[in-house]
This record gives C-alpha cells, sequence and structure tokens, in this order.
C-alpha cells in the first residue's frame, strides 16, 4: 500500500458517496498508446464534477501506470491500493478519499487454464481486490469494496469453454459481498464482470451476495444484452440507437462512440489527426454492459440506509491529442445517498412505499433503497449449475488423460528415438533423432504437467463448488417448502 498521508478518522458520515469503476485496457506491450491514455484517465478522474471518492480500476497492470493516476487525483483520492497477483499481475486498484484500514488480494480457485497461454486469464492471477475503507467515526462507518475483473468470455454463451469458471467467480465475490454485508458494513462490488444483466452470473452476484446493480435499480426496464444477440428485454423489440445505449441502457463496452470499435480505417485517420463525429441517432446493435456497481448492506444490522441517487456511462471523452477513447470501455459510475433513519426519511413525504418487490422499496423514480437481502436462488439455477459443472468435470478428465496419454508416447518416442542413435549410419540422421527426441519430450513433460497437475488441482477445485451449490440449493429447497 501506497504511504498513507496525514489524514485523520472522519469525524462525520458522509451523506453521500459517488464512486466510478473503470476498465482502463492497460496491457503493456499490446495496448495501443497505453501509457498516454492511463494518464489522460487520470485527468479525466480529477476533472469530475463531482469527483469521485471511490475508485475501482481494471486493467491498470503495471505500477507505471498506476503511479500516473495517483498522482494527478491524489488531491481528490489521497489513499490508494496497486494490487499484485499472479505472473503479470492482476491488473486492479482502488483509490478512496478515506483511509484503507485493512486490504487483501483473493485469487480466485477457478481461473482459466495455463494450456490457453495466449488468452492470459490464468497467468494474470485474477482475483478479487478487498479494502476496508472507513467512513465515519463509528463502528460500523465502513465501505468493503470489492473490486474485480472476471475470466474473458471467448464465445457466446452458454458454448463458452469458461462459463464455468466464470460462474465460480461470481460465486466466490458474491460470497465475499454477502460476509461483509452481515458484518454490518456497507457493500460496494466494482468491476469488469464480463456478464450481461440477464446471465446466470448476473443472478448469482445478486442473489447469493445480497447486492444490487445500482443500473438495475434506477432502469429495470433497461436491456439484458446486446440487440443483436437473442434477448430483445428492455428494448420492446425496438433496436437502440447509440445515445440510448449509454443512457438508457448503460453500455460500457462496444458501443459506437468508442474509436476502438472502429475499423481500421477510420482508426488511421484519427491516427492522421482527422475529426471524425459519430452520429448517436443510429442504431448500436453490439453496445453492451460489462462493467457494473453493485451495493448492498444488511437492514438489520444497525447500519445506515443507502439509496441510488443516480448511475451513468462517463469517461466518454477522447484523448486531447490523440483523440482516441481513454479505453476500450467506458466507465459505469453512481451516487448513493445516506438516509438518517427509515421514519425521518418519511416526514413530509407521504409517497413513499414501504413494500414492492425484488428486494426495493421504491421511494421516487430516482432513488430506491434495499430494503432486503436475498441470499438464496430458486432451486432451477442451482440445478443448471450442477449441470454446468458436470458436464465441464467431464470434459477436463477427458483432456487429463489425453495430456497423460500424450506425455507417455513422447516418452516412448524419446526412448525410441535415443535407441535408433545406436545404429545412425550418419552423424545428421543421429541429430535429427536427437533433435525429435528432445522437443517431443519437452512437449510432453509440459502436457503431463498440465494434465496430471493443473487438471488435478482444478478437479478438486471444481468438488468444491459443486459442494457449496448442493449445500446452498438444499437450504433453498428447504425454505421453498
Amino acid at each position: 500500500m501506497d504511504p498513507k498521508p496525514a489524514h485523520p478518522v472522519p469525524s462525520n458520515l458522509p451523506s453521500s458517496l459517488r464512486i466510478l469503476s473503470h476498465n482502463c485496457w492497460g496491457l503493456k506491450f499490446i495496448a495501443k498508446h497505453r501509457h498516454e491514455r492511463l494518464t489522460e484517465i487520470g485527468n479525466e478522474i480529477a476533472r469530475s464534477d463531482p469527483p469521485p471518492q471511490i475508485v475501482g480500476l481494471q486493467e491498470c497492470w503495471t505500477q507505471q501506470d498506476y503511479l500516473a493516476i495517483r498522482e494527478r487525483t491524489k488531491h481528490i483520492l489521497p489513499y490508494g491500493k496497486f494490487y499484485w497477483s499472479g505472473i503479470f499481475g492482476g491488473g486492479l486498484a482502488i483509490l478512496s478519499a478515506w483511509p484503507i484500514e485493512e486490504s487483501r488480494m483473493y485469487r480466485y480457485p477457478l481461473n482459466g487454464r495455463p494450456a490457453a497461454f495466449f488468452r492470459g486469464d490464468w497467468f494474470v492471477g485474477k482475483g478479487v481486490a478487498c479494502a476496508r475503507i472507513r467512513i465515519g467515526p463509528g463502528k460500523k462507518d465502513v465501505v468493503e469494496v470489492f473490486c474485480t475483473h472476471l475470466h474473458a468470455p471467448y464465445e457466446r454463451e452458454p458454448n463458452d469453454s469458461y462459463i464455468c469458471h466464470r460462474t465460480a467467480q461470481a460465486w466466490e465475490i458474491a460470497r465475499l459481498m454477502r460476509h461483509a454485508s452481515e458484518r454490518g458494513h456497507l457493500v460496494l462490488g466494482l468491476g469488469d464482470f464480463n456478464m450481461t444483466p440477464g446471465s446466470m452470473a448476473h443472478a448469482l452476484v445478486e442473489g447469493h451476495g445480497g447486492v444490487r446493480d445500482v443500473w438495475r435499480v434506477l432502469r429495470p426496464e433497461s436491456a439484458l444484452g446486446a440487440a443483436d444477440g437473442v434477448e430483445e428485454a428492455g428494448r420492446g423489440g425496438k433496436m437502440p440507437t447509440a445515445k440510448e445505449c449509454l443512457e438508457i441502457h448503460g453500455a460500457t463496452c462496444d458501443s459506437r462512440f468508442n474509436t476502438w470499435r472502429w475499423n481500421k480505417g477510420e482508426q488511421k485517420k484519427l491516427d492522421k489527426g482527422e475529426e471524425i463525429e459519430v452520429d448517436g441517432d443510429k442504431p448500436d446493435p453490439k453496445a453492451k454492459r460489462l462493467d457494473y456497481i453493485f451495493f448492498g448492506s444488511d437492514p438489520g444490522s444497525g447500519c445506515s440506509e443507502w439509496s441510488v441517487a443516480s448511475a451513468n456511462v462517463g469517461m466518454l471523452a477522447r484523448h486531447p491529442t490523440l483523440k482516441c477513447s481513454l479505453s476500450d470501455h467506458f466507465s459505469v459510475e453512481t451516487t448513493l445517498v445516506r438516509r438518517q433513519t427509515a421514519t425521518a426519511a418519511g416526514e413530509g413525504n407521504g409517497t413513499i412505499q414501504k413494500v414492492t418487490t425484488n428486494g426495493y422499496a421504491a421511494k421516487s423514480p430516482h432513488e430506491i433503497t434495499l430494503t432486503a437481502t436475498p441470499t438464496s436462488l430458486p432451486v432451477q439455477t442451482y440445478d443448471a449449475i450442477i449441470a454446468m459443472i458436470d458436464s465441464y468435470s467431464l470434459r477436463e478428465r477427458k483432456q487429463r488423460r489425453l495430456r497423460l496419454y500424450h506425455f507417455g508416447t513422447e516418452l516412448l518416442i524419446a526412448i525410441g528415438c535415443l535407441a535408433a542413435t545406436w545404429w545412425s549410419p550418419r552423424n545428421f540422421v543421429c541429430f535429427l533423432l536427437m533433435l525429435l527426441s528432445t522437443l517431443g519430450l519437452s512437449a510432453g513433460v509440459i502436457d503431463g504437467l498440465m494434465g496430471g497437475l493443473f487438471v488435478g488441482s482444478e478437479l478438486r477445485a471444481l468438488k468444491e463448488f459443486e459442494w457449496e451449490i448442493k449445500n446452498a440449493r438444499e437450504i433453498a429447497a428447504g425454505a421453498g417448502r
């Protein structure tokens, strides 16, 4: 953690919280104009009005970029933590206007496969950046922040070969958030969850975590996925415009306004300094929402009640000289407001409704308070997850057998090549046999290690995940009787 500046414990609990989450697209050696863009992201955060008080960053991979952002935001966010994980780092960081009392990096037990080295999810050690932030003098005047970046989807669900890993990760962060809520703290879940609102992972985060998606709180009619997909709920069958995708549906990824979605010809024009305007009234079928802010608290724990006052897509500005978008994602931002007490909030306002559905008590179209903490999902959801685990486990067991067979075959070939060198009539033939033996055995050993060690570890993590899901199913089934 960075050295803490002189900053006393807050004397008063704030009446509102401004929160921002942003995927910075800071891949070293791969992301174009990386350092220039992330430096400007720091400038944009510093210029924000109102200024954010808690910020979660994803894909901020290098210490250089993190420090550049910290330097430009330290006057409004004097506290920060860069999280270290995996071989190349987790890419996560949390900035705060208040002291960070505790922090840890929680690694996901299921997180991709080392064989997919070209994707990198396993190597970066994805997980949850956890920070406990004190925002007031009271015992429970604490915000627990969980910042994450779930495993990327490489195919459309439900055919995504990594859907089991991403579902397990959603379950893990949901559990962390639920435990924090049970401690009587305000909970914030920030990040690029690589999921759409209608997905199973989204249902797990809300249902098992006892938290709510701030965008769906304010706009329950918003879309569940990209318009070019099969899911049209929230649109009434109408193709949304680029502006509607931002303002109504909260699309943070693949927007027409994002220059990194443009074709190479348009991007070359940008590189030459040409201005290109986007018609926001044209349809935007690919825009979707992958970035989220979740919030929650246990109303029975004695902590303050918080409501969603506003939510918006941000970081829409382009770099002043490069003319490109600051990232391939836009940010999601929200303002939470604190209620003194339920009684005080009701005085002088006869329009407050105490009972609604889905765990919300609606007070107005623009402010909704979380009043219930659901801890279970429909039994059918658990059954679907169990079936997914069974199917994926069979696939991985088959993969393990094939990898071990490959190792055994290469070992036999290597022995045969070494024996053949005894009768080799030419030196170059001997060399080729030795080369074949070395390369083949090396590949076999790597495959054997992945099959014998990694897949075995993965299957054990799947067994733990399966037990937790089956246990939760039994509890949900018992509660439904």
